[in-house]
């Protein structure tokens, strides 16, 4: 059976940018409606047979004896990486000099963290030039780091931007330069692709892996029909299928992380490296009384963040990380260390993306790892009855 023509026969396949508004206005029962599609694809996968990864039902967490990092698969990939990855969204080559980028990237490798996550169109590139310099400069063996960079949009002219095979293989050749690397461990599609074909998606980027340009590939902010879609169309050609999505997750965002992609995870080993742990600074605390000027929401780029915290929600937001806070006084941690824990005790996250602006506030959030065995069942259900927003899974109907 051919998977993604099927797929295309049955309607299957994900509504693109500009059919979800659509859908959303029409149609009460959307939610509802894509869950169904949803299950109609994992079944037509299923009957290829080995749809499962047979051989990793036992993945182990591992803890390093010097600096108690954990390192967990990424996804259910051979590829161990640390529980706790530094990102560079916003951070190098904009909000932070470049030596306090260095001091970050130092506290991070020698707290054990492997993972060092950036992308083509952070600081229009700067942010991966001043990785790779960290690189070199600090002389760390390249086979104990876990790189990873993120496609879509690269520059201004029509050709480079995308996830077309172009793009890809001259966008992937573009930060690698600028990183002085010759090959990245993972390339993300940094968003979806409605001009593109899944096929040549799939292609390109089993091209980059062959070629020895990247080790691994995953996808960023794909919804769980699209990845399914390209682990069908890479087993219908026998090319390589993504190991992880890269997926928002912290205490306000829990929908897809919690319900739709567990399934991917059991079903066909795709992992979650989850980024904004602590909402963009929301969760820290710090706009408790309003907006700090040092802040990322006082910068003119976040304007969408100062209103998002301004406004009602976002009022009965910081009202219930107070309640929050004094479960982390319970727990002896902080908020931050808190929420970082709590997202790490999902078993298909494998790697949490940490952004920071200041040594001490990532040497706090480090700190996080020995808080996860704190936070027992009953800690974990007092958080949800306060956040009030645990989404229902499929195991909840079962009862």
């Amino acid at each position: 059976m051919q998977v993604s023509f099927a797929c295309t026969d049955h309607g299957l396949k994900a509504p693109r940018n500009g059919e979800h508004s659509k859908q959303n206005a029409t149609s009460p029962n959307t939610t509802s409606h894509a869950r169904a599609r949803f299950r109609t694809v994992a079944l037509i996968a299923r009957s290829l047979g080995s749809f499962t990864h047979r051989y990793h039902h036992n993945l182990k967490e591992s803890t390093a004896k010097l600096t108690g990092m954990k390192y967990r698969n990424l996804g259910k990939s051979g590829l161990r990486v640390s529980c706790l990855g530094l990102g560079t969204w916003v951070t190098f080559g904009g909000q932070i000099s470049d030596e306090v980028a260095e001091q970050l990237m130092t506290i991070a490798y020698e707290s054990g963290v492997n993972l060092f996550d950036t992308a083509e169109v952070y600081s229009g590139g700067k942010a991966e030039i001043i990785l790779g310099n960290i690189i070199k400069k600090k002389c760390w063996r390249r086979s104990s780091l876990v790189i990873t960079t993120k496609l879509y949009w690269g520059g201004k002219a029509e050709t480079e931007r995308g996830l077309n095979r172009k793009h890809i293989i001259e966008g992937l050749k573009g930060s690698l330069q600028r990183m002085q690397l010759e090959y990245v461990d993972v390339v993300f599609a940094n968003r979806t692709d409605s001009n593109t074909p899944m096929e040549e998606i799939v292609r390109a980027m089993t091209h980059v892996i062959n070629q020895g340009m990247s080790m691994y590939w995953g996808t960023s902010r794909w919804s769980a029909m699209e990845i399914m879609e390209a682990y069908s169309v890479a087993r219908q050609f026998n090319l390589i299928p993504p190991v992880c999505e890269q997926a928002e997750y912290h205490f306000f965002q829990r929908e897809k992380v919690e319900t739709q992609l567990p399934e991917l995870y059991h079903k066909i080993g795709v992992g979650v490296v989850s980024w904004s742990p602590l909402a963009c600074g929301i969760i820290t605390g710090k706009y408790e009384n309003g907006i700090p000027e040092s802040s990322r929401a006082a910068m003119k780029p976040y304007q969408w963040l100062r209103e998002k915290i301004t406004s009602e929600e976002g009022r009965k937001q910081q009202s219930k990380l107070k309640e929050l806070t004094h479960i982390g006084e319970k727990l002896g941690c902080t908020l931050p260390q808190l929420a970082i824990a709590w997202c790490l005790r999902n078993e298909g996250v494998s790697s949490v993306l940490l952004g920071a602006s200041n040594p001490t506030q990532l040497t706090e959030n480090l700190g996080a790892i020995q808080v996860i065995p704190k936070i027992t069942a009953g800690i974990a259900s007092e958080m949800d009855h306060i956040l009030g927003n645990r989404p229902h899974s499929k195991r909840d109907y079962h009862h």
